[in-house]
């Protein structure tokens, strides 16, 4: 687990390890990937996204794993370097890598919506974190067959369980984290609200557009 500062020692330390997490958090693993394996871009396919839940939509489901988990590590990396700057850096990190990765300059700032990244912090943080997440998310999509909705209450659950696991600190940094994974999944808000959010496990085009892409 890591201790998390509220506020930076040296702001100048804050931009540095926040850059380099942006840095980290951008390089576009999916893209790259599904680009490499011959599949072409990957922004053409479903939602349009880079995240494993579309690359997934290729049929590579090798290639959707490693994705996953290389856009986890992108901010388990990011704060393992930021630690060795001082613990106050490592919450600028982890928001720097967030926003890499849904925003990375090398693709026009259209990337994901964050959901592996934000587990990735969570793993790094405190690692509890990320199967409280998990719960919460694999209980709602039980429920409700929502991928999109499942992980918007799975954000919404981790900071709770933050600041009851990891204090005050960590609670409010994954509240932050949260309100931007939320905001990525305006349009699963508005087609939940319309009705028109395809479930899990559904056929279509409209499920590929539909679904909470990581």
């Amino acid at each position: 687990m890591y201790d998390i500062g509220i506020w930076p020692e040296s702001m100048s330390l804050a931009v540095v390890t926040g850059a380099l997490g942006y840095l980290l958090g951008s390089i576009p693993f999916g893209f790259i990937l599904v680009r490499m394996a011959g599949h072409g871009d990957i922004r053409q396919t479903g939602s349009g996204n880079i995240g494993a839940t579309n690359v997934l939509r290729t049929g590579k489901k090798g290639l959707a794993a490693l994705t996953l988990f290389l856009d986890a590590a992108k901010a388990i990396v990011a704060i393992g370097l930021a630690d060795h700057f001082g613990a106050s850096n490592v919450a600028f990190a982890a928001v720097g890598a967030l926003l890499g990765h849904m925003f990375p300059f090398e693709l026009s700032f259209r990337g994901g919506k964050g959901v592996a990244t934000y587990i990735g912090a969570a793993i790094a943080i405190h690692w509890p974190l990320a199967i409280a997440f998990a719960v919460a998310w694999l209980l709602t999509a039980a429920i409700t067959r929502y991928s999109s909705l499942s992980a918007m209450v799975a954000c919404i659950a981790t900071p709770l369980a933050a600041f009851w696991m990891a204090g005050g600190a960590a609670s409010l940094l994954f509240t932050s984290m949260s309100l931007l994974v939320i905001a990525r999944h305006h349009a699963n808000i508005g087609r939940l609200i319309d009705g028109t959010e395809s479930k899990i496990g559904k056929r279509g085009v409209q499920n590929r557009n539909a679904r909470s892409d990581f």
